[in-house]
């Protein structure tokens, strides 16, 4: 028997795998867009590109996990009845419920790691990327400003050059920006700069220069100003969160805070690991099939029902943090239906039927 729980974990672990390869790989592009897109409206420095596409990504695995792992065990699954090898194990006497070994031996790791990056790694990214976030807008080095160079504002807001610059990247000397405004340019030049933060407003603070504003194509319309301070906007950066803002507290610190929306994040967090318990005993009974009998139909079925329970899942959570659900019910009443649900259909997994008592064809018959 341990011989044959090693084969089976083998075939349920390599599927699993390379379903969640599959599921990141696609989940990485969407990321990768997102990070890309912030970056071209200049919320988020270039140089943080794939320290944030690492941190996003945390955030993510809660929601793919709970999926890889149930088509996995799908697809493992529905593999065995298709190759008749359920048929040989059944007669050998290892049914369905003999498969609750191997198949915990996959499913608790995983639901532990969903478990670990839902309640702690995932907080923590989303609390990091902002601080780095908040940290490079005050900072023009870390968006890509390099002295001695001609580099394009984030956000295409214009082309800037410095010929020195802080260590720190908020002082700067020697500097030239080219603009554009409708059919107008502008040329500024300045001996020293300093980059402002106010709110989610950024202003780079030019002093003792010249600017110079007139017509891209044909005229005469110049105008020369000298100024002995001038401030040029620059793209606004990603929106600044509090720090008592439930999606950036601890699990910890969300136990002890009375608002709604902290109630709503800690169901939040608590779910995916349960759910994903769920999903996985349902993988079992929704993989059973003929041998000649495709698997992809179950397999769609079993995408049907993440879908519907993780949507339940996000419109519960918006339910609680509105006040909408009292805060003792949380999402016990996705979670635990879905949990009893998924055990009763292993546990019958498999059974035959009672035959049915054959009626007498006549009543009253001599």
């Amino acid at each position: 028997m341990k011989k044959l729980d090693a084969y089976l974990f083998r075939e349920f672990a390599q599927a699993t795998f390379a379903t969640l390869v599959v599921l990141l790989i696609v989940s990485l592009g969407g990321v990768f867009a997102d990070v890309l897109g912030d970056i071209a409206r200049g919320r988020v420095p270039a140089g943080m590109m794939l320290a944030q596409l690492g941190l996003q990504l945390l955030n993510y695995l809660p929601l793919i996990l709970p999926l890889g792992l149930m088509l996995g065990l799908l697809l493992s699954v529905g593999r065995l009845y298709r190759d008749s090898e359920m048929a040989v194990l059944t007669a050998i006497g290892v049914g369905p419920r003999r498969l609750l070994r191997p198949v915990l031996m996959l499913v608790l790791p995983v639901v532990a790691v969903i478990g670990l990056c839902s309640l702690w790694l995932g907080p923590w990214a989303r609390d990091y990327s902002q601080k780095m976030v908040e940290a490079g807008n005050r900072s023009l080095l870390v968006a890509g400003l390099e002295p001695g160079r001609f580099i394009e504002l984030p956000g295409g807001g214009g082309v800037v050059y410095v010929g020195s610059m802080s260590n720190d990247g908020t002082h700067l000397s020697r500097i030239f920006v080219y603009r554009q405004k409708d059919d107008r340019l502008d040329v500024t030049t300045a001996r020293t700069g300093q980059l402002n933060v106010e709110g989610e407003e950024r202003y780079l603070t030019l002093g003792q220069g010249f600017e110079v504003e007139g017509p891209l194509g044909d005229g005469r319309d110049y105008r020369l100003m000298r100024y002995a301070s001038n401030d040029l906007r620059l793209p606004d950066a990603a929106e600044k969160s509090d720090d008592d803002d439930p999606d950036r507290l601890s699990t910890a610190a969300l136990f002890g805070d009375p608002r709604p929306e902290a109630n709503a994040q800690l169901h939040y967090r608590l779910a995916p690991p349960l759910l994903a318990l769920a999903f996985a005993l349902l993988a079992v009974p929704l993989g059973r099939s003929s041998p000649r009998q495709t698997r992809y139909g179950r397999v769609m079925l079993g995408f049907l029902a993440y879908l519907v329970g993780m949507n339940t899942m996000y419109i519960g959570t918006n339910w609680l943090a509105k006040g909408k659900l009292p805060e003792a019910a949380g999402l016990w009443w996705l979670v635990l239906p879905l949990l009893a649900f998924a055990l009763w259909a292993y546990l019958h997994d498999g059974r035959m039927r009672r035959a049915r008592r054959a009626r007498p064809a006549m009543e009253g018959a001599r």
